[in-house]
């Protein structure tokens, strides 16, 4: 068994001797861990917590935590988390609530990704991703293979279907339909030129007319993006715009995605 000096484990807890503990984690003294599980440092595993074999979790994770419900009255309710799973840093997992049925739960082979939460009484399939501070309430269900975007919160009680993709940054009050790609309408432009930003960097009068004219053809015009393009390099080949104008036009040219116009 590999547990650094650092560390804090609590008697009671069980750590099978293929575990490594890494510096500053602490485990409480309920905590289960199955065979090959990896805490990196500064993890905290707390309550009734039960991981099965071959589990990674990253820096300053809680998982096993109380819930955040003033109703929770320290009850031993559970956090209870398959195989294979990856945590990464600031995770928070929040044990059940009798009231909920008293067990967060976590399937096998989940990414789990950085300041992520999982709200108590929460049930996560086998194979999902929740992306980067995805936000589930408490008594979410999030069923096997479905992935949640990034900034993505979801209400309580709601369901997300198998193999549904929510697309970063959209909220969630109702469920999600298994098997679909949902997300917020994005309605994105580029509203001009950033002039009080680029003065303040030492762009020069002539400058920012020429930068000003370009963004015209690009985004105020009815010209595609390559028709845009055309016009600014017969402008450039003319000598009638500079080397700002000439990397906006190499930019939108290399662009693989695209670009907000």
């Amino acid at each position: 068994m590999s547990i650094h000096p650092t560390a804090i484990v609590a008697e009671g807890a069980v750590i099978p001797a293929s575990c490594t503990v890494g510096p500053y984690c602490t485990v409480g003294a309920q905590v289960v861990l199955g065979e090959e599980c990896e805490l990196v440092s500064h993890v905290v595993l707390d309550g009734h917590t039960t991981l099965g074999r071959g589990n990674r979790i990253f820096s300053f994770a809680c998982v096993g935590i109380a819930p955040q419900d003033l109703k929770y009255k320290n009850e031993p309710t559970r956090v209870v988390i398959g195989e294979g799973n990856v945590i990464r840093e600031y995770v928070t997992i929040s044990r059940g609530t009798v009231g909920g049925g008293g067990t967060t739960s976590i399937g096998d082979n989940c990414l789990i990704m950085a300041y992520t939460h999982i709200g108590h009484d929460s049930s996560i399939g086998n194979g999902c991703i929740l992306a980067n501070a995805a936000t589930l309430a408490g008594h979410v269900i999030v069923e096997d293979f479905a992935s949640v975007g990034a900034l993505c919160p979801v209400h309580q009680f709601c369901r997300i279907g198998k193999y549904a993709y929510i697309g970063g940054g959209t909220t969630i009050t109702q469920d999600v339909l298994p098997f679909s790609l949902t997300s917020i309408a994005r309605d994105n432009h580029a509203y001009g030129l950033n002039k009080v930003g680029l003065e303040r960097k030492g762009f020069t009068p002539e400058q920012l007319k020429e930068l000003r004219a370009a963004y015209r053809v690009l985004t105020g015009s009815k010209k595609n993006v390559s028709q845009a393009l055309e016009e600014l390099r017969a402008r450039l080949e003319a000598g009638e715009a500079g080397e700002h104008v000439r990397y906006l036009v190499d930019f939108v040219g290399v662009s693989v995605r695209g670009v907000i116009r």
